[in-house]
């Protein structure tokens, strides 16, 4: 089996809890985090040490001409994704991208015709995408059982879990709760839907309207912003239309007064779903309306990605889980949501992505 060799870039908090465990993992399966860069060479070095990794940096460019890389996972702030990205793509190295994947779909676009000329592998790693919770409900939804997808809802709401650090500057970010936590439970429902083509948006943000000094429920810290900025919405919702008359209505927020919660909400003209932890498929038997309790093994998300990866490279299959093209119509969505409401109307996504 051939060595999978791979460089991380960015040490900050998703790569210390989500990625380099997996790679821990991943060994068994001939896969070697062969070096980490980062911005902060003091914890590149940190990491490194911690995770045995044999090379650090603090230049893409530098591990890139020095290391003999397949691949490239990039776990950076969000504005540096795309930038990264090509850089890696330019080198011939395949390509593993934390979410968003870009701040806009056209620097997507630059990226996808690189990546086609050079014939690499991407994968949008969104960990959704890769849970037993999903993909349980994804095995009936493909069956059949499910009849017609119409309706999904999807929430990621927290009464008080703003994070601290770069994500609430816009301009490093790219926006608030909505691209930090909502799109995980945007994706999910998408997922089940069947990735039908989004075609209109319609959204409504809001800003600084809670102003409590209360203990936050969560505490999530990334690299403080250079410019150390607070200019994200607060929460945000709306409901996004597709071509096939389907509808996903969302709803995220980081400080708001209701509760805590999670969820996401699918309903097809033979079964429904709620994936909340334990997904509950909602169906007919014999008669009468039954709720089955679907039982499945615990999800390692971050290995299933990995595992993945190394899959795709190893196959030079660029079909992954979830490829440029799809990562360009997330894009498209999200974007969507912003400009919506930040026109106070519905916009349109038309048959190349680009929101009107």
């Amino acid at each position: 089996m051939k060595e999978i060799k791979i460089g991380l870039v960015g040490a900050g908090a998703i790569a210390r809890n989500l990625h380099l465990p997996a790679y821990e993992k991943a060994k068994k399966i001939g896969v070697k985090l062969e070096a980490i860069c980062d911005i902060d060479i003091e914890r590149a070095r940190k990491t490194a040490e911690k995770f045995g990794i044999e090379k650090y940096y603090d230049s893409v460019d530098k591990m890139l001409a020095e290391c003999d890389l397949d691949g490239i996972d990039i776990c950076t702030w969000n504005a540096a994704h795309v930038p990264v990205c090509i850089a890696a793509a330019k080198a011939g190295k395949h390509i593993m991208c934390e979410k968003p994947a870009a701040m806009t779909v056209e620097e997507l676009k630059e990226l996808k015709n690189i990546l086609d000329e050079k014939n690499l592998v991407y994968i949008h790693a969104v960990p959704g995408r890769f849970s037993n919770e999903s993909l349980s409900l994804k095995k009936r939804i493909d069956a059949g059982d499910f009849g017609e997808i119409y309706y999904g809802k999807a929430s990621y709401v927290r009464r008080r879990g703003e994070p601290k650090g770069w994500f609430t500057d816009k301009e490093i970010s790219g926006g608030g709760p909505i691209l930090d936590i909502g799109v995980h439970a945007i994706d999910a429902a998408w997922y089940l839907m069947g990735e039908p083509k989004p075609v209109r948006v319609c959204a409504m943000t809001f800003s600084d309207k809670i102003n409590s000094e209360c203990e936050r429920s969560f505490v999530w810290t990334g690299a403080p912003s250079p410019a150390g900025a607070r200019n994200c919405e607060d929460s945000g919702a709306g409901v996004i239309h597709f071509e096939n008359g389907a509808q996903l209505l969302f709803e995220a927020s980081w400080s708001i007064q209701l509760p805590d919660f999670n969820q996401t909400i699918i309903a097809g003209t033979k079964s429904g779903a709620l994936r909340a932890g334990t997904p509950v498929v909602y169906t007919e038997n014999s008669g009468y309306l039954t709720d089955e309790n679907i039982t499945i093994p615990q999800s390692d998300s971050g290995y299933a990605e990995v595992e993945h990866f190394a899959e795709c490279i190893r196959e030079n299959k660029r079909n992954t889980r979830y490829d440029i093209n799809k990562a360009i119509q997330m894009q498209s969505i999200l974007n969507a949501i912003y400009r919506s409401a930040e026109l106070g109307r519905e916009v349109t996504i038309d048959s190349e992505d680009n929101i009107k």
